[in-house]
């Protein structure tokens, strides 16, 4: 399996909204071969909780804005790792610090990076990837 077209396009609704909110290091990754009920991972960093919970709450007011129904959000209240899950695509913002201890890019390793196309603006951005750098 490979991720959709919809799942695609939600992807980036919300790689633009995290980033239109600082979002550091955004990485898109196809989880739909061992996950069947999720196509994308979306992992965002936010440098503190105000920013982790400013992500999120963009992220998901914009995929709300664009139709999709959020089925569950998680750690909203303590913005350390805020999961916004939408079906075939769940964000994950994390700060910096549970993001390097949890590691998901080391567990999800096998599994391909999808492109994130990022609106152009004054940070730099990884042609490749999307990736926003600090």
């Amino acid at each position: 399996m490979t991720a959709t077209e919809s799942s695609r396009e939600m992807l980036q609704i919300a790689a633009a909204a995290a980033d239109a909110k600082g979002a550091e290091d955004l990485v898109a990754l196809d989880v739909s071969e061992p996950l069947p009920l999720v196509d994308i991972f979306l992992l965002a960093t936010g440098r503190s909780e105000r920013n982790v919970a400013a992500i999120a709450d963009e992220v998901e007011q914009k995929l709300l804005e664009a139709g999709h129904k959020r089925l569950r959000r998680e750690g909203r209240q303590e913005a350390r790792w805020v999961l916004l899950d939408f079906g075939d695509l769940v964000v994950h913002v994390f700060h910096e610090e549970e993001r390097v201890f949890y590691g998901l890019e080391r567990l999800w390793k096998d599994c391909p990076v999808v492109p994130i196309e990022l609106p152009a603006h004054a940070g730099e951005t990884d042609a490749a990837s999307g990736s926003r750098h600090a």
